[in-house]
């Protein structure tokens, strides 16, 4: 298998997997095989509250029955908690990130309230220290985020960041995109309770699995512009991308577990076979 050619599909085990994690897999694996390449699969966990082991064990035996096969042994975020606190703890270091006490909600009232209309990313700071050190006295809960103000001091202007995109955006973004990192704001890294959250996982992960190639849905697009920053931020390599349409049902809605999406088992259940839905999404064969 070719070395410079790594792909993976990463999902997450809060519930069964659908027609649109079909598609996405499917897309993924076929890249890898068309081009001897190699495909892995990671098993992001990282949330304890809803990942189950069933899901995970359901995941994997719906992915079998599509004929995907994968490397083992399969990464779980949450068998490696000390790579991603090592990644924490140099961005502590440089002072790139910080403790922010507020709440989801605290934020979502901040920006319906703001004078010229809700802002799309937020952007905080550190606390004084003085109010840090009593928040933390109280038992405040609260998130690293990473501050773009640090980061810009750190990297340089932001526009000497770019990826490639190997397939296309959701507004039909090709080749190679500067990045945008202010879109997303002050990004969460860490939560007190979790210890990680997505952005620094994921590129910890791809750096550690050697992921050359990136595959996944348009929806993660704009995720690329933070996470190209903190691949610039902990001197990781940057992958190039291949973002694809979404699958969307009758309705014109994307298929998504919070909507009761038909899973993958219910199609199996109703006797519709493999290559059937391969078929129906694109993979003949």
């Amino acid at each position: 298998m070719s070395a410079s050619f790594i792909t993976r599909f990463a999902p997450s085990p809060t519930g069964h997997l659908h027609r649109g994690h079909a598609f996405s897999a499917l897309t993924a694996f076929e890249a890898a095989r068309a081009v001897n390449g190699r495909f892995i699969l990671r098993i992001e966990d990282i949330d304890a509250t809803r990942c189950k082991p069933e899901y995970e064990a359901a995941l994997l035996e719906d992915l079998a029955w599509l004929g995907l096969k994968w490397e083992e042994p399969v990464r779980r975020q949450s068998q490696h908690l000390a790579d991603y606190e090592a990644a924490i703890e140099s961005l502590r270091a440089r002072n790139l990130v910080y403790r922010c006490f507020r709440t989801r909600k605290d934020i979502a009232e901040a920006a319906v309230s703001a004078p010229h209309g809700p802002v799309e990313a937020f952007r905080g700071g550190p606390l004084h220290a003085n109010e840090e050190e009593r928040f933390l006295s109280e038992g405040r809960p609260f998130a690293w985020r990473l501050s773009l103000d640090e980061a810009r001091e750190a990297v340089g202007a932001f526009q000497k960041l770019s990826f490639r995109e190997w397939g296309e955006g959701p507004k039909g973004e090709r080749g190679r995109i500067v990045a945008r990192p202010e879109l997303a704001g002050d990004v969460v890294l860490a939560r007190k309770d979790v210890g990680v959250a997505y952005h620094l996982a994921v590129v910890v992960d791809d750096a550690k699995q050697k992921i050359t190639h990136v595959i996944r849905g348009n929806d993660l697009f704009e995720a690329t512009h933070p996470q190209r920053l903190l691949q610039a931020l902990l001197g990781l390599p940057t992958p190039a991308y291949r973002h694809h349409p979404l699958l969307t049902d009758a309705q014109g809605r994307r298929f998504a577990k919070r909507d009761k999406a038909q899973t993958l088992r219910e199609i199996r259940a109703s006797g519709v076979t493999a290559q059937a839905l391969r078929a129906e999404l694109g993979f003949p064969g």
